[in-house]
């Protein structure tokens, strides 16, 4: 008989001490649960809060463009990304099964941007690069860190798939921006939305940049693209140019010139 209690003692206190570990376990389990929790509330903070910049201008250039202007190009801008979605939708399906059978990896792409008056915006793309590739150092060529250093982009970029290549030269991996345009994000026209590290390089024309609403296409884009870069300083007058000169006659040869440049696939990489 003692030795069933001393057996029943035993296996209560073996009992405990397993519960005893696996709720230790289970607490540090949590606790880096909710510091990832806490991180990725931070990042999350972090990534909506607004561009600070100085704002030393003394002209408000809102005020200098007529409100009906505004006004027709928000109606063309929800008119035309509803057209684009609905006449579209075949080519997204499409594009959509093309980008996941090609690695299984994620469709679409966010990626932080500057938009108007310094919010922050998650501008969307068709995924057309390679999953989890980080190293650059190792995978690109000491000309191309010194491109993607300077003009944020690079020539023959080994990080884009075979089906993101396709994607960029015919333009179609910013086709998910029509849903940018649609919540007023970003406009069909307008200076293409830049990068927090790009408005340094505008400097004191910074806040004149940011009063305009970044766009789908805009002047850079569709008369120059990658025959005007920011080192050379023709980037920045270009975009600089559409701020100060925008207008519904100049957005509408801005739209023509970009299909015919997608066309001819003028500037594409």
């Amino acid at each position: 008989m003692n030795y069933w209690i001393i057996a029943t003692i035993v296996i209560c206190l073996f009992i405990w001490y397993i519960v005893k570990c696996w709720s230790k376990s289970f607490e540090i389990v949590n606790e880096g649960a909710l510091a990832q929790e806490r991180e990725a509330i931070l990042e999350i903070i972090e990534q909506e809060r607004p561009l600070e910049y100085a704002h030393i201008s003394n002209i408000d250039y809102r005020q200098k463009k007529k409100h009906i202007y505004h006004f027709i190009k928000r109606l063309t801008d929800i008119a035309g990304s509803l057209v684009g979605i609905i006449l579209l939708s075949p080519i997204f399906l499409l594009l959509s099964f093309l980008v996941k059978r090609e690695d299984g990896g994620n469709i679409f792409y966010g990626h932080i941007r500057v938009g108007y008056h310094g919010k922050k915006i998650k501008v969307y793309k068709f995924r057309s690069m390679k999953m989890n590739v980080k190293n650059l150092e190792k995978l690109l060529t000491p000309e191309q860190l010194e491109q993607y250093r300077t003009e944020f982009k690079i020539d023959n970029d080994p990080r884009i798939t075979k089906i993101g290549n396709i994607l960029r030269k015919l333009s179609l991996d910013e086709l998910p921006q029509l849903f940018n345009i649609l919540k007023g994000d970003i406009s069909i026209v307008g200076p293409r939305p830049i990068v927090e590290k790009e408005t340094q390089i505008y400097g004191d024309d910074v806040e004149k940049l940011l009063s305009v609403k970044p766009g789908l296409t805009g002047y850079w884009q569709a008369y120059a693209r990658n025959n005007a870069t920011y080192e050379s300083g023709e980037r920045q007058k270009m975009e600089m140019y559409y701020v100060e000169h925008n207008s519904l006659w100049l957005d509408i040869k801005i739209l023509f010139k970009t299909v015919i440049s997608v066309i001819k696939k003028e500037g594409a990489q």
